[in-house]
């Protein structure tokens, strides 16, 4: 398909549309995870989806009333996408029933949206659209979806499950916006919301579902998107629709854009680092993970470099009457990013850790990582060497150097009950993936003393991990103990 203008922006092809039930695990890591490409999933909402029943009226539409009668009383973050507020749109914090409400008052409004991009003919009204309500979280026995499969490799959900991220951050009060419970959402908007111009959190990974309605989104490669940034990299462009600057953004009439109208029932893959913008063509529910695994965990971390350049950048000029500058530094990339050096390398040596022990759990139960258990095997290889790649550019950069913090402590983290239930669970999520759940009970009948191998601790020089260069000699010696060639070559080649 070749290059066609749409309202001012060149609009190169649509994303690819597959159906799910074709597609094996590794075939979606091969195609579209591992070349962070996007996609639109059919075919994985068929069965088991209470969401898909309960949330949507026999008509298709948004079942008002069943959320008025069953989560009313919730407070919800609301988006007013007729305000702009910064680089985001205005929000206020409303009971759900007053969120219906409005939708009732917008649904009754002469005013409609509803050309192709979601754009209004007519007067300005204000649209409200619910955002990043952490539903389940708050009904945690309400099983309204299941995770498909290729989304389960979620390290950044699994973690917040059983730890806090903001360890580090020197208060004891929870900041709401940058201590999240979890990154999984419900969105609800009438026809005509929309989302403005942005990258997800983290640079993370995103799937969206729609359980109702339809959406229309506008994807821009991340080799490209410099080009939505003003003359000093700073300001990105906030609706690709508006009348955009030259002079501000002298980039942006160069910039090829893909798109894709996603139905009801469909998933779409959001790859990380790409923009986005999204409208909502219908009255629409859709349900939204941000994640991230192996795969991406570069792409985090370099964001939190160049975030923490940004933020030390900023207050330069106090660094010599400033006590604690780099905890400065630290404290403000936490509450600008959601996460800081600390919070980051405490989450990478936690998994490090479980994966290690579920290893040598596999190493110790066969003799070796090849046979029935080869795939996750090589899945924690994986893993082990992608985090290695990162601690090693950490190091390179002399992040946490010098710190008098210990990030874990192996002893004591055996001894937490809550790092137990973590290695179960990334133990059974590549079980799982790799459909090798006749093993499950096996090994959910394992305990923790089970799966730790001596090993573990015989291979660590210290039973405390403070920076990078830790983790690095803990993960080589551990690999170095088990004495496996092909895993030591996996762990290493992905480093």
């Amino acid at each position: 398909m070749g290059i066609i203008n749409n309202n001012n922006i060149k609009i190169n092809r649509e994303i690819e549309k597959v159906n799910g039930k074709e597609l094996n695990y590794s075939e979606f890591v091969e195609r579209y995870m591992d070349k962070n490409k996007p996609v639109v999933l059919t075919g994985l909402m068929d069965h088991h989806w209470r969401a898909c029943t309960d949330w949507v009226t026999p008509d298709g539409k948004p079942n008002l009333q069943f959320f008025f009668n069953h989560f009313g009383s919730s407070k919800v973050q609301v988006a007013d996408c007729d305000t702009r507020d910064f680089t985001d749109q205005k929000r206020e914090e409303m009971l759900v029933s007053d969120f219906l409400e409005r939708c009732l008052e917008v649904e009754g409004s002469a005013v409609q949206c509803s050309n192709e991009n979601g754009e209004c003919n007519g007067d300005s009204v204000s649209v409200p659209y619910l955002k990043d309500w952490h539903f389940v979280k708050e009904y945690p026995e309400y099983v309204a979806y299941i995770t498909p499969t290729f989304f389960c490799d979620d390290w950044l959900n699994l973690y917040l499950d059983n730890f806090r991220m903001n360890t580090h951050s020197g208060s004891d009060q929870q900041n709401k916006e940058i201590c999240c419970s979890d990154y999984r959402f419900v969105y609800m908007g009438v026809k005509g919301s929309w989302t403005p111009l942005h990258a997800d959190v983290f640079r993370s990974y995103s799937w969206s579902a729609n359980v109702c309605g339809k959406k229309r989104w506008f994807f821009l490669d991340p080799s490209q998107c410099h080009l939505v940034f003003d003359r000093n990299a700073k300001s990105c462009v906030y609706n690709i629709f508006d009348e955009v600057s030259d002079s501000k953004f002298p980039g942006f009439e160069k910039a090829i854009w893909l798109e894709c109208t996603q139905e009801a029932r469909e998933i779409i893959f959001v790859p990380s680092g790409w923009y986005h913008q999204v409208y909502n063509l219908e009255d629409t529910i859709s349900i939204n993970h941000n994640w991230f695994n192996a795969y991406n965990l570069s792409w985090v971390w370099n964001l939190l470099l160049s975030d923490y350049n940004e933020a030390k950048e900023y207050i330069e000029d106090i660094k010599d009457i400033c006590d604690d500058f780099e905890g400065l530094c630290q404290r403000n990339l936490a509450a600008n990013t959601g996460m800081n050096f600390f919070d980051f390398f405490t989450f990478i040596a936690y998994f490090a850790l479980a994966n290690l022990v579920l290893l040598c759990y596999i190493y110790g139960r066969v003799g070796s990582t090849t046979g029935s258990l080869s795939r996750v095997a090589h899945h924690l290889s994986l893993n082990i060497g992608s985090i290695r790649k990162v601690a090693s550019d950490m190091k390179h950069v002399h992040a946490l150097e010098g710190t008098r913090d210990c990030i874990v402590d192996m002893i004591k983290t055996f001894e937490d009950p809550r790092f137990s239930k973590f290695c179960m669970q990334v133990g059974k999520t590549y079980l799982m993936i790799h459909e090798q759940s006749n093993l499950s009970s096996d090994f959910e009948s394992a305990s923790l003393v089970d799966l730790v191998d001596l090993c573990v601790l015989k291979a660590c020089t210290s039973s405390q991990i403070y920076t990078p260069e830790d983790l690095i000699k803990f993960i080589d010696n551990t690999i170095a103990e088990l004495g496996d060639i092909n895993m030591e070559s996996s762990v290493l080649h992905v480093a």
